[in-house]
């Protein structure tokens, strides 16, 4: 539970490639399982929360890392959100990572339709590992 909470603190103050060209829109949690962590893709679920309304959602193509884990937990603020609608897509990395305090290591990320993500692992000890071809959501 810290660490959900100092990963909040941290979206509300680390300087993301969003934060510096779009307002705030919205947030995403996203729980993630792999069944080998480390080797090839990895799904999950989450929650995007968008004007005061909750909204669950499938992603694949993230992987949890080589730490011998198989679930991790990562946390994001979305921005350039006008709509719904434009959340699910394929997602490609914008930029190069960032590491913020304690390590924890985050990635920008943006979609076809332009909504950007700011995306960091919670799971202590873990990175999210983002593929060339990026990672996809569906809304459910």
């Amino acid at each position: 539970m810290g660490l959900a909470v100092l990963a909040i603190v941290l979206l509300a103050v680390s300087p993301g490639i969003g934060q510096q060209s779009y307002p705030a829109k919205g947030t995403v949690s996203i729980d993630i399982t792999g069944v080998a962590a480390g080797v090839g893709v990895s799904w999950g679920s989450g929650t995007l929360s968008f004007e005061g309304k909750r909204y669950p959602f499938s992603i694949q193509g993230v992987s949890v890392g080589d730490v011998g884990i198989s679930t991790a937990r990562a946390v994001g603020t979305v921005y350039n959100l006008r709509s719904v609608a434009d959340f699910p897509g394929n997602y490609m990395a914008v930029g190069a990572g960032v590491t913020v305090a304690g390590g924890m290591a985050g990635q920008t990320m943006q979609n076809q339709r332009g909504v950007i993500i700011d995306l960091y692992s919670v799971t202590q000890g873990v990175q999210l590992t983002i593929g060339p071809q990026g990672f996809s959501i569906e809304m459910r």
